[in-house]
């Protein structure tokens, strides 16, 4: 089913506004706009995400990529425009009941002052009761954080801080994730596990939006590109038409490695 979530002044959102069929699309996002201390920081912002695969957010500095994935996952409010959803089994859910079907990892994620596997126990508490036998045995293994299941995870490297960020997401369940350069300032080889359980998440039907600031990350991953530049999506296209055959200027002198201005 569906929700709008409006945030368009003075208009408030009706929970029976904008209401859709069943649709493919989990995601459509109209006029999207952002402005902090008058500055317009997202700008009319249209997007649509199917329901599978993987989707990679590309964009210069500041060009608004955290900001629109923290709007997404309902943690910043826009200034103006909607954002629909489409929660299977989920009918006029609120706002916290769209958000239980998300899950964001930031690019410094927030562990709790807990050991590793109480991180993951807390997660799973939000989504299972009681815990399903083996679940936590299986995130532990997906983090490759086996040997340091006691070991208090504020401790961790980062690149272990992130797969038990990913992992402890993963548990929830969700129907969308949210990654915000999850691998960044990683090591070769904690790149390649993030890798290998974003795309395993993605083959058991969660549906990836992520960002990064690693081409080669993104053509490795990406199914298809949102291109975004001063706050607007200049394109949304296939990854390899957008790497082969980028449509605007300064998607070709990112994609070159160029400074965009």
């Amino acid at each position: 089913m569906s929700e709008v979530l409006d945030f368009t002044p003075p208009r408030r959102p009706s929970r029976n506004a904008h209401r859709l069929a069943a649709s493919p699309m989990p995601l459509q996002v109209r006029g999207l706009s952002l402005e902090l201390e008058g500055k317009r920081l997202l700008d009319q912002v249209d997007l649509t995400l199917l329901d599978n695969g993987i989707t990679v957010i590309l964009g210069p500095n500041g060009a608004g990529k955290t900001l629109l994935l923290k709007c997404l996952h309902g943690l910043c409010q826009p200034t103006s425009g909607t954002v629909l959803w489409h929660v299977d089994g989920l009918e006029r859910p609120p706002v916290l009941e769209v958000r239980k079907a998300q899950a964001l990892v930031q690019q410094k994620p927030v562990l709790l002052r807990r050991s590793v596997l109480a991180n993951l126990k807390f997660a799973a508490k939000l989504r299972y009761s009681p815990i399903p036998q083996g679940l936590l045995e299986n995130a532990l293994a997906l983090a490759r954080l086996d040997h340091l299941a006691s070991h208090a995870a504020r401790t961790l490297s980062g690149g272990e801080q992130q797969r038990l960020a990913l992992a402890r997401a993963l548990i929830l369940k969700p129907k969308v994730l949210f990654l915000d350069e999850p691998a960044a300032n990683l090591d070769p080889a904690s790149t390649v596990l993030i890798e290998e359980a974003i795309r395993a998440a993605q083959s058991a039907g969660t549906k990836i939006v992520l960002i990064t600031h690693g081409l080669s990350q993104a053509r490795r991953l990406a199914d298809n590109i949102v291109f975004l530049h001063r706050g607007r999506i200049l394109e949304h296209s296939p990854a390899d038409k957008f790497f082969s055959e980028p449509a605007t200027v300064e998607a070709e002198a990112y994609v070159r490695g160029e400074i965009v201005l």
